[in-house]
């Protein structure tokens, strides 16, 4: 993966991983010490096993972080399921393709978490997905970097909120740059997380 893109994936996932939602208490370093303190390695362990069945993992996870924070900010909405009475974010159709490799990084890695005995049912979805991103970025090839935790999961998920929040395949330039600034993220972020790279593994699929 070319050295800008990966730049981009650090400074795309260090953004949205200090984002917290508008329900959710500061986040601070060793916020699970108490209870699960050895979460991260935990989830790291479960990613890398993961990432060494297939590179699509590192894609995967990093689009269903980026359609999850770029939503409702990163509390896990994006893998609340609907219901009978209720459409939820990932059946909206700008997320029909997250299904794969993204959600079965989180399913195993929340799995691996709740198996042991004192973190079971304490380590929220959120912040899994904050931790998984980090290192899928670091298993690619990019630097590892120290992940704020304590976000909670969202509780509220419609596909209509979806709308008006994701890149689009008719935007131009000028709307893509807009969108991506308005989460903090430059042209040269956009373009990079676009493109596609000398190992051929396109980064572009992130927007369909």
């Amino acid at each position: 993966m070319g050295r800008l893109c990966i730049i981009a994936l650090w400074s795309l996932s260090i953004y949205l991983g200090l984002s917290a939602t508008s329900v959710s208490a500061q986040l601070r370093q060793n916020y699970y010490a108490g209870v699960c303190p050895n979460v991260e390695s935990i989830v790291r362990n479960a990613v890398t096993q993961k990432f060494q069945q297939t590179f699509v993992t590192v894609p995967g996870t990093l689009r269903l972080f980026f359609h999850d924070c770029f939503v409702q900010g990163c509390d896990a909405s994006v893998i609340i399921q609907s219901t009978s009475s209720n459409q939820a974010e990932k059946d909206h159709p700008d997320n029909l393709s997250l299904a794969g490799d993204g959600f079965d990084t989180v399913i195993k890695a929340k799995a691996a978490v709740d198996a042991v005995p004192s973190c079971r049912n304490k380590v929220s979805c959120a912040d899994i997905l904050a931790m998984a991103t980090r290192d899928v970025v670091a298993l690619s090839g990019g630097p590892s970097y120290a992940v704020e935790l304590g976000r909670l999961d969202g509780l509220s998920s419609t596909a209509a909120s979806v709308n008006g929040k994701l890149p689009q395949p008719t935007f131009n330039l000028n709307q893509l740059n807009a969108l991506f600034a308005a989460h903090g993220l430059n042209q040269a972020d956009m373009m990079a997380l676009s493109g596609t790279h000398k190992n051929d593994f396109k980064i572009s699929f992130l927007f369909k």
